[in-house]
């Protein structure tokens, strides 16, 4: 039987919660109650994002899904403009682009509509276009790739960086495939 590792993902922290607990367990009770109890959540420890602790405290805390206009204009300087709003708010900004027959884009919009990615992405403003009635404008801002979804991060003048991802499986795997490729993505933010 063969597991395909992105799709095991969403299972590994409550594996590893049990495992720690477990372990904890066999520790003598003065030992355990030493290292403040067998929690059934472990706490994480992450080493805190230089770009991240200039944000101020977000006002509203999950993910949020601003769809881009659809009126002509430059994409950039709505980007600009959405990653000023998002900035002063606490948030990040990431450009999402998708298109009705995408399965993957599909599947990410409801789970983000859903809530089921506010725990993963609580500080994400995602500004959405779509693809086919936007690729004109996209292409001229920088947002241009060979699959969706596409997720960029934009750069100070609005225009596409170089950090994407883009493309994802189909099916139920989906999300879980997107989830820790864009979590790497925000990683690379600048300041």
């Amino acid at each position: 039987m063969f597991f395909y590792l992105p799709d095991l993902l969403p299972y590994c922290d409550a594996v590893m919660s049990l495992f720690l607990c477990h372990k904890m367990l066999s520790i003598p009770l003065v030992g355990c109650a030493l290292l403040g109890g067998c929690r059934g959540d472990t706490p994480r420890e992450t080493a805190p994002s230089t770009a991240s602790s200039r944000l101020p405290h977000p006002t509203e805390v999950g993910v949020r899904i601003v769809p881009g206009s659809e009126r002509a204009g430059e994409v950039a300087a709505q980007v600009r403009d959405e990653t000023e709003r998002a900035r002063q708010a606490g948030r990040m900004l990431v450009v999402y682009v998708g298109a009705s027959w995408c399965e993957p884009c599909r599947r990410f919009h409801e789970a983000a509509q859903s809530k089921l990615l506010d725990s993963a992405f609580p500080e994400v403003t995602f500004l959405e276009f779509d693809f086919d009635r936007d690729e004109p404008r996209l292409r001229a801002a920088g947002y241009v790739s060979n699959l969706l979804p596409l997720f960029a991060l934009p750069r100070a003048d609005g225009h596409a960086s170089r950090a994407i991802v883009q493309g994802s499986i189909k099916g139920d795997g989906a999300v879980a495939n997107l989830t820790p490729r864009l979590r790497n993505l925000l990683e690379k933010r600048q300041p």
